[in-house]
């Protein structure tokens, strides 16, 4: 695959000067559920992400598991570390489409607040657990912890983050709702958001803001990049191996073309770092064309677009799915992988049915009222419970209730 060509990046942005006119404008925000005064210092969206930022959800993120666990090594990414290089990547795509950078920074920040102690595994396992209560969604999860759980603030629960920090927050992904039939998008839309939509509507039948959309592509270039890093690392993948794959493989026929007897380390981060760039510019090319296909003159069209318009282009989308089944088939899949997984499977649920039998035991805040509790509730509160602990927490919790626990080896 060619790479962008220089025409198609002239006149992008580079953050200086007024922001598009399809940007999201912090002065014309639809305010907040809680009405507050502004910022003399700052603009909406850097107040969010400030508080996103300072919040107890973020700090746990450095101890929740990305792919490899923590025991596994310090050099592998957690939840934090790919939060940021997420929302590093938002910036930059923000900064050339001449976008609210802090907008694409929040949402970026806060998308995985939601997810469960041991990544994908547990937020499975805490579904299944809630199938007869309504489920488990991290992204409903998400906007539990903003709009409830984070309890920081002396006149409100939650952050009381900007109505466009929350939709982007819900719908980076695109709309959750067919305006057409009224039915789900991907499924039932969970309770947790109907419900906060039915005090505060975030539209959710209609797109996000661009900022929005490319913080959710920040996202898949992120861990479709960082994961190969992680692999190699791990001895899971190898350089053999990503030559199988169009598109690592052309990047590897690069690097070793300019840098013949590059020690492996190397040859992976400078194949990783070309993976990115390539990426974005063809994320930023696309999005180019998409934009003058329909040429908003506001955030209202692109809200009203019926498309998402951060996008690879067809050629990187195929060669993404590739590299997406091929990380799904040697690495998320792989026997060590699961196998760990299948132990840490073990302490979630093992949390659920004791907490469930004695939920007194969770302690705290956590024990408050409990005979006020219906039992949806309750699940919903043990939930809340698992869904916040780090790994490490929700082992340590494990040990203190039973005699023996995984060690996730």
């Amino acid at each position: 695959m060619r790479p962008v060509s220089d025409e198609t990046l002239q006149g992008i942005g580079f953050g200086l000067g007024e922001r598009a006119d399809f940007a999201t404008d912090p002065a014309r925000s639809r305010g907040r559920f809680y009405d507050e005064s502004r910022s003399r210092t700052r603009t909406e969206f850097q107040r969010d992400r400030d508080r996103i930022i300072h919040s107890t959800a973020f700090r746990r993120l450095k101890h929740k598991t990305q792919v490899f666990f923590s025991h596994e090594g310090d050099h592998y990414r957690t939840r934090l570390t790919h939060t940021i290089e997420v929302s590093q990547i938002a910036r930059a795509l923000a900064r050339a489409f001449r976008l609210d950078e802090d907008l694409a920074e929040a949402v970026a920040l806060v998308h995985d607040f939601g997810h469960t102690p041991f990544g994908h595994t547990g937020e499975d396992v805490l579904d299944e657990c809630m199938a007869g209560f309504g489920g488990f969604d991290h992204n409903a999860q998400a906007l539990r912890v903003v709009t409830k759980l984070e309890r920081r603030y002396a006149e409100f629960d939650g952050l009381n983050l900007t109505w466009e920090t929350l939709e982007g927050l819900v719908k980076h992904n695109g709309p959750l709702l067919d305006a057409a039939t009224g039915q789900g998008t991907h499924g039932p839309v969970p309770g947790t958001i109907l419900n906060y939509c039915a005090l505060h509507d975030l539209e959710i039948d209609r797109y996000a803001g661009l900022e929005a959309q490319l913080a959710a592509i920040s996202d898949d270039i992120a861990y479709n990049t960082h994961d190969i890093d992680d692999g190699l690392r791990a001895g899971l993948l190898t350089f053999d191996m990503l030559r199988e794959v169009a598109l690592p493989c052309e990047i590897l026929e690069e690097v070793d073309s300019r840098y013949p007897g590059l020690d492996e380390n190397r040859r992976g981060h400078e194949t990783t770092r070309r993976l990115i760039t390539r990426m974005v510019e063809d994320v930023i090319g696309q999005t180019r064309l998409n934009l003058e296909t329909i040429r908003p003159a506001s955030v209202q069209d692109v809200y009203g677009a019926g498309r998402t318009l951060a996008t690879f282009s067809p050629e990187m989308a195929a060669l993404e799915k590739e590299l997406k089944s091929f990380m799904f088939a040697n690495m998320y899949r792989h026997p060590s992988v699961m196998r760990v997984r299948a132990q840490a499977e073990d302490i979630v649920r093992d949390l659920f049915a004791a907490f469930m039998a004695q939920p007194e035991r969770m302690g705290g805040i956590w024990a408050a009222q409990l005979p006020q509790l219906d039992e949806p509730a309750l699940a919903r509160r043990v939930a809340d419970y698992l869904a916040g602990m780090t790994d490490t927490f929700a082992q340590a919790e494990h040990r203190r209730l039973f005699d023996r626990t995984p060690e996730l080896l």
